[in-house]
């Protein structure tokens, strides 16, 4: 999306360093290994001097010669990606006309830049009128209000009641708009930028419980990431976090089992890491194992996540004859032939087959396990060691 060229104000003979903006996953150790050449990058300070900025948003060019936090530049940077063409001309046009250079105003900016309105096209003074009207009314609007609203009349009224400042990215009206302290300078606001596992609210348990200083983390992350959050939230002791699941692509029947007073942001990072790119399809299946196989922690269920070939799902099965119906036609197990379908005795060869495995009907479907350890190992992660010693051991 964007790129700065950073330096050490202390130290410019150090040379730069080019990052991208937002940082990758898989390149922020790399960038912050950059960074530290320089003697710079830290999680809480401003000291990376911005020597230039390439970046649709033109505006933050004039950020360049100050000295910044990169953790801020990287939010700031994932705030903007989010942006549609109309959102960043709000964005650039109120920043042009309330000067804005620090990237804590700039970041605050981004959550109430939408309403404002900005004229980049007179032309058309009827859509003018819309965006004008929704702006007005927090980006949305019924049908019904739309069709009654006469456009052309609302962008004449804006217009000729003056109050518009002319800038490089359009004709801006606040609309009386406050520059709020959504973010505090410290804490960055909680943002989903991209879809992650389990979102997990960290606070110090030095402070109360419904505290404003949180910590918010988007697991699956490299573990650097995570120190670096924590350090800006204050927390340098993992004993001195508390833990909240704020929210959670897993299953239910996962999110219930997980006691945050005692799980740790490891074995957390663990579990997101290992069922993230899990397809729908293995989710439900994850759900069902883990209402079978009864885990008590993350550990056990990662364990679980891990092994998921060791138990067989037949998805919505709720009787013996579904089971079987399930295994014999969509189990891909058998040459099912539907002109036969007379012939198939599903109830008896679903009851058959649940006479011999270690299964049970759950909210999802059938589910059995048909591993050669116990489920208790397997949670353990004794299936991981047994696989070690070789197919033979078995």
């Amino acid at each position: 999306m964007m790129s700065a060229v950073l330096s050490n104000p202390n130290h410019p003979e150090y040379g730069v360093a080019t990052i991208p903006f937002p940082i990758p996953h898989d390149q922020y150790t790399y960038c912050m290994e950059l960074l530290k050449a320089l003697e710079i990058g830290d999680a809480v300070k401003a000291d990376c001097k911005v020597v230039a900025v390439d970046s649709f948003s033109s505006v933050l060019k004039r950020t360049e010669m100050l000295t910044v936090n990169v953790e801020e530049l990287n939010y700031l940077a994932k705030r903007l990606e989010s942006f549609d063409t109309g959102e960043a001309a709000q964005f650039q046009a109120m920043a042009h006309k309330l000067e804005l250079f620090e990237l804590k105003d700039l970041i605050n900016l981004t959550f109430c830049c939408q309403q404002a309105t900005v004229i980049t096209d007179f032309s058309d003074l009827a859509a003018v009128g819309r965006d004008h009207y929704m702006n007005l009314h927090g980006g949305s609007a019924s049908v019904d209000e739309l069709n009654a609203l006469d456009g052309e009349k609302t962008a004449r009224r804006l217009i000729e009641n003056g109050g518009g400042t002319i800038t490089p990215y359009g004709v801006v009206y606040d609309n009386g708009m406050k520059l709020e302290q959504v973010y505090d300078g410290r804490v960055f606001p909680c943002y989903y930028y991209e879809p992650n596992v389990i979102t997990v609210a960290v606070t110090s348990k030095a402070e109360p419980e419904d505290t404003e200083h949180i910590t918010w983390l988007y697991l699956p992350m490299i573990q650097e990431e995570i120190d670096r959050a924590l350090l800006r939230g204050g927390i340098t002791d993992p004993a001195d976090v508390r833990l909240r699941l704020e929210d959670s692509q897993l299953p239910n029947e996962v999110d219930v089992l997980l006691d945050m007073e005692y799980e740790t942001l490891s074995d957390l990072n663990e579990l997101a890491e290992t069922t993230d790119g899990l397809s729908k399809a293995d989710m439900e299946k994850l759900g069902a194992v883990v209402i079978l196989a009864k885990p008590k922690s993350a550990v056990q269920i990662k364990n679980l996540a891990e092994s998921l070939d060791l138990f067989d799902f037949a998805p919505g099965a709720h009787t013996p004859q579904e089971y079987g119906k399930y295994m014999i036609q969509q189990s891909g197990r058998f040459e099912y032939d539907e002109n036969l379908d007379a012939f198939y005795d599903y109830e008896k060869y679903g009851t058959e087959r649940m006479n011999e495995e270690d299964g049970m009907f759950t909210d999802r479907g059938y589910i059995a396990y048909k591993g050669y350890i116990s489920m208790e190992e397997v949670m353990d992660g004794g299936q991981s060691n047994h696989m070690e010693m070789g197919g033979l051991s078995r």
